[in-house]
């Protein structure tokens, strides 16, 4: 059983920053992904970027340059730093973790971006 643990949403003004971050425990092994998804109300979840077990770094176009996604292995936990947040970044952010088991997900938490 792997159980995700999401912290650091919130409410902030356009152009502001907070960082995310989702810690991972139970059976889970070195060689893994992880990253994080968003779904703003009546929106399809879309992936916002991704973290290979090589520390390869993905992200989705609307966030290129701003966001940027981390890990600590060894505290099987990961980070999404976003700066200058924009008002269509607002929405519920899950992460997620790859393994050979399956897919996990956090419980999500809520990123709100004033105008």
């Amino acid at each position: 059983q792997v159980q995700l643990v999401e912290s650091g949403g919130g409410l902030v003004q356009a152009g502001g920053s907070l960082r995310l971050s989702c810690a991972a425990s139970g059976s889970i092994f070195r060689l893994y992904t992880m990253g994080w998804y968003r779904q703003a109300p009546g929106k399809e979840r879309e992936l916002v970027a991704t973290i290979s077990s090589g520390g390869v770094a993905s992200y989705a176009g609307s966030v290129q340059g701003r966001f940027s996604v981390s890990r600590d292995t060894g505290k099987n936990t990961v980070f999404l730093q976003m700066n200058s947040l924009k008002p269509d970044d607002t929405a519920v952010y899950y992460c997620y973790i790859n393994l050979y088991t399956g897919v996990y997900w956090g419980q999500g938490t809520q990123v709100t971006v004033s105008s």
